[in-house]
């Protein structure tokens, strides 16, 4: 089975820090869709703050201390794409008439994409190595450009709009980029640990 010990990995310092990060999720969604105050977006820019730095940390914990497990292998890039998707769509709640709402779909075609093409593959016994390298800094890009408009609610429309077009077109290179790798390039792949 694919994640056979997952009661003892759930356990590891890597793993505690993703399940960190989806507990974060609704703390954020309740302040930052309640904010009022400067004080208010500042304390939610800072939880996704604190969500990014775990995310960077606990994948260098997991290689420096051998930990990497088969739970993290999903459970990191879900808590990823969870706070993602959540961050953008209290944006586009919240900031009304952007370009957020194209972003989000987007999103989850790139996501849906790579779900189902994973599946595919997993069901096959083998699975992508890793995140890619267009992925990673497609990642960072969105997570930086989204905490600065969560902490900058009074940010012009033209200037949303003008970071969500520069998001979107990371986020289609990582999305083509995926494509490609799921199609055409074997070497990106590893057998599924039994």
């Amino acid at each position: 089975m694919f994640i056979k010990d997952w009661k003892k990995d759930i356990c590891s310092i890597p793993n505690l820090l993703s399940l960190l990060r989806l507990v974060l999720i609704p703390v954020y969604v309740t302040i930052y869709l309640n904010a009022r105050s400067a004080t208010d977006y500042y304390l939610a820019a800072g939880i996704l703050a604190v969500s990014c730095l775990t995310d960077m940390i606990d994948g260098k914990i997991a290689r420096h201390f051998n930990m990497i497990t088969s739970l993290g292998k999903v459970l990191d890039p879900l808590a990823d794409k969870l706070t993602q998707f959540t961050l953008i769509l209290c944006l586009a709640l919240k900031v009304k008439n952007t370009l957020l709402w194209y972003l989000i779909g987007l999103f989850v075609m790139k996501e849906g994409f790579q779900l189902i093409a994973g599946s595919l593959r997993l069901r096959k016994g083998i699975m992508l190595k890793g995140a890619l390298l267009s992925g990673k800094i497609c990642t960072t890009i969105l997570f930086v450009s989204l905490i600065l408009m969560v902490m900058m609610p009074d940010m012009p429309l033209k200037t949303i709009n003008i970071i969500t077009i520069i998001d979107a077109v990371f986020l289609l290179i990582a999305f083509v980029h995926y494509v490609v790798a799921y199609y055409c390039m074997d070497s990106k792949f590893q057998a599924v640990e039994d």
